[in-house]
């Protein structure tokens, strides 16, 4: 599950050079964030295929069937309230909370 503590549900104005001086490159920045939102990204579309696989194996009769979806909208709902990946992303690394390293130059 993704931890959103501190993170903002809506877009914040940042100061590029902000996010360059960890990397001292925006684009490499850019990337590294991409990168880990695209990760959490995949594990939280993991988790709600998961969650909701469980209704897809039991449909017995209707008034079961209406339980059912009320619980499935209830848990779209919760993961429709979460901060976006990216925001998340973003958090973890203007925090530090990001490891990455730099691949090697060929000489």
């Amino acid at each position: 599950m993704i931890t959103t503590k501190n993170v903002p549900n809506n877009t914040i104005t940042r100061d590029l050079s902000d996010f360059a001086a960890p990397t001292g490159n925006i684009y490499e920045t850019v990337s590294i964030i991409s990168k880990r939102a695209n990760q959490l990204s995949l594990a939280e579309k993991k988790e709600l295929s998961k969650k909701l696989e469980e209704f897809k194996d039991s449909r017995e009769n209707s008034m079961e069937e209406e339980f059912e979806n009320h619980e499935q909208i209830e848990i779209s709902k919760y993961y429709e309230s979460l901060p976006k990946t990216t925001l998340v992303a973003i958090a973890e690394f203007q925090n530090g909370e990001l490891e990455y390293r730099m691949a090697e130059e060929e000489l």
